[in-house]
């Protein structure tokens, strides 16, 4: 299980070194250029850093964005204090760390959380706690089934099924292979998903699962092409999905069949790592914006990176959901009164965030009062590999995800979106 994990997560901890040039100067809070002084305000966050990977790209956003938030005023004087704790994937460690940061340092709210057990080892706690998680990362269908935990990104599943969408609309797919890793709760769930579509839409669906840890990538791929689909779709890891694309070129398959990805390919690496060869043919889903898009807020992300963060921190997909989570955490702080912050009223501060908006989103970000589970990001984007680069080919569009159901049924009926 452990090169299972290790494997998975390769491509979803990529330390990218910045490929960025200098960057406006960041904004943060109120942006007063004064250091926050009054008394701390309590943030935790539970990642996976070390064990089989290093998991912790998102925390590592939201601490850079905290501290350029405490050199700019803070919470209206009031630093945050933002304490980080690495569970080494263990659903144990995880189970006290979390009872450390909630009874015994008395946090107000977790921030940026993304590890691979955290919301199965912990998600009842922090409901009987009161206490809520803004988390960066959600990979498990644990984070997306919680009320107390509503991620930032979007969630292999979701990514997954923007993917199909688009192969169907713009690809004409009529049969596809989904490719996931045997991980529980991850690629079972992502490629289910894929299959409930292929019933309500008629096409024809089939799922490979497979251990990243010891797999054979030809073997793999020649199953999934003795199937004679019209397209692949890949719910692995950057490092699981470059060996894959690599046998399948072998084959001749990228000049046969279209192969997509789930958001986890999404790195800046890839296109030139697998070359010429898929110009053209490999797609992959984006949770939020281009990395490298000069929108106002991508923009601040990449600036508060380079200002508060440090030069090894990746400035990929996760430190985006690291960035987003925080910055949800000061909109709801800062309607607070700085002298009546606690658990409780923070809570229900968040529970009111209906209409985040940013540029890295496609759509408003909400934290759905009430609700039983939480999958806010729910609308994507689709990029090709082309010349070495990714290039943007799909405007922002809904994942056609059933299991969406009730998500969308909440948001029309509370006026979202």
């Amino acid at each position: 299980m452990k090169s299972t994990i290790k494997c998975i997560a390769a491509g979803f901890a990529l330390m990218l070194l910045p490929a960025f040039g200098a960057h406006a100067a960041a904004s943060c809070g109120e942006g007063t250029g004064q250091t926050a002084t009054g008394e701390p305000i309590i943030i935790g966050a539970i990642t996976g850093k070390t064990g089989p990977d290093d998991f912790s790209n998102s925390t590592r956003a939201a601490k850079a964005y905290f501290d350029c938030l405490n050199a700019n005023g803070g919470i209206k004087g009031r630093p945050v204090q933002y304490l980080v704790e690495d569970d080494q994937w263990n659903p144990e460690t995880a189970t006290q760390l979390a009872a450390k940061l909630v009874d015994d340092r008395k946090a107000v709210l977790l921030v940026g959380n993304s590890s691979y057990v955290d919301c199965g080892a912990n998600a009842d706690f922090y409901k009987k706690s009161g206490i809520l998680v803004l988390a960066g990362v959600g990979v498990p269908r644990e984070c997306f089934f919680a009320a107390n935990y509503a991620p930032t990104n979007a969630g292999p599943r979701v990514s997954m099924l923007g993917s199909m969408g688009y192969a169907l609309d713009k690809l004409g797919a009529k049969s596809v292979v989904c490719i996931g890793p045997n991980i529980p709760n991850v690629g079972t769930w992502s490629c289910d998903g894929i299959i409930s579509l292929s019933k309500e839409k008629g096409f024809k669906a089939k799922t490979i699962l497979m251990d990243p840890g010891s797999a054979d990538a030809t073997s793999i791929i020649l199953q999934a092409a003795a199937e004679n689909p019209d397209v692949i779709i890949l719910g692995l890891s950057k490092g699981v999905a470059v060996p894959l694309l690599t046998a399948a070129e072998e084959q001749g398959l990228n000049e046969t069949i279209k192969f997509l990805s789930a958001a986890s390919a999404y790195d800046l690496s890839v296109p030139a790592t697998i070359g010429p060869g898929w110009d053209g043919k490999f797609f992959v889903n984006m949770e939020f914006n281009d990395l490298e898009a000069t929108t106002q807020d991508n923009a601040n992300w990449l600036a508060v990176m380079d200002q508060y963060g440090q030069p090894s921190d990746p400035r990929d997909t996760f430190a985006q959901a690291g960035y987003l989570a925080a910055r949800i955490a000061e909109k709801a702080l800062l309607s607070l009164d700085p002298s009546n912050i606690t658990r409780e009223t923070v809570s229900k501060a968040v529970q009111q965030v209906k209409g985040f908006k940013s540029d890295i989103f496609c759509a408003p970000w909400y934290f759905g009062e009430g609700q039983a589970r939480h999958n806010a990001n729910s609308t994507t984007r689709m990029a090709v590999s082309e010349a070495g680069k990714w290039k943007v080919v799909s405007d922002c569009t809904a994942s056609p995800d059933p299991e969406l159901a009730d998500i969308r049924a909440y948001e029309k009926s509370a006026g979202i979106n």
